[in-house]
């Protein structure tokens, strides 16, 4: 495993830069989830990129090509999963949460997970919603925990 890079030690900026990988499989809760990782992106004085992929198993594939090109500090995972009828439900919820437990483990990438796993819409919803339990905020704001803790131990 190398090194992974900061972007913002390279261009000389003290303001982290993230990518937000947005699995829009769900329009409208992908924009709630992607409200609050802004918001909370913008309150800490990050900057961002915003990118979108078709489903929640293409986003740590995503991360990991991003983070090879070195112009991003953090990663934010947003999407949601709604279980339907078959099994496919488990497969992409258990393949995603790997996928990026993977990238922060084996790649050392400062990574939020706001991937919602929810039974129906209502718990989506209440988990989407900024004005409620606000997991987009809570997935950028873990992103930049770890990446504090990341420079941190780099630096002892």
């Amino acid at each position: 495993m190398s090194e992974p890079k900061s972007s913002s030690q390279a261009a000389g900026r003290a303001a982290p830069h993230v990518l937000l990988v947005e699995a829009r499989f769900y329009e409208d809760m992908a924009d709630a989830l992607a409200e609050g990782a802004i918001s909370a992106l913008t309150q800490a004085g990050a900057t961002y990129e915003r990118v979108s992929v078709p489903g929640v198993l293409e986003v740590p594939p995503t991360i990991y090509m991003a983070s090879k090109s070195g112009n991003y500090d953090a990663f934010v995972a947003l999407g949601v999963v709604i279980r339907g009828e078959t099994t496919h439900y488990e497969i992409v919820c258990n393949e995603s949460a790997r996928g990026m437990m993977e990238l922060g483990i084996r790649d050392g990438l400062a990574t939020g997970n706001g991937i919602q796993t929810v039974e129906n819409e209502e718990q989506a919803w209440a988990r989407v919603k900024i004005s409620d339990k606000d997991k987009g905020g809570g997935a950028a704001r873990a992103a930049l925990k770890l990446l504090e803790l990341r420079q941190k131990f780099m630096a002892e």
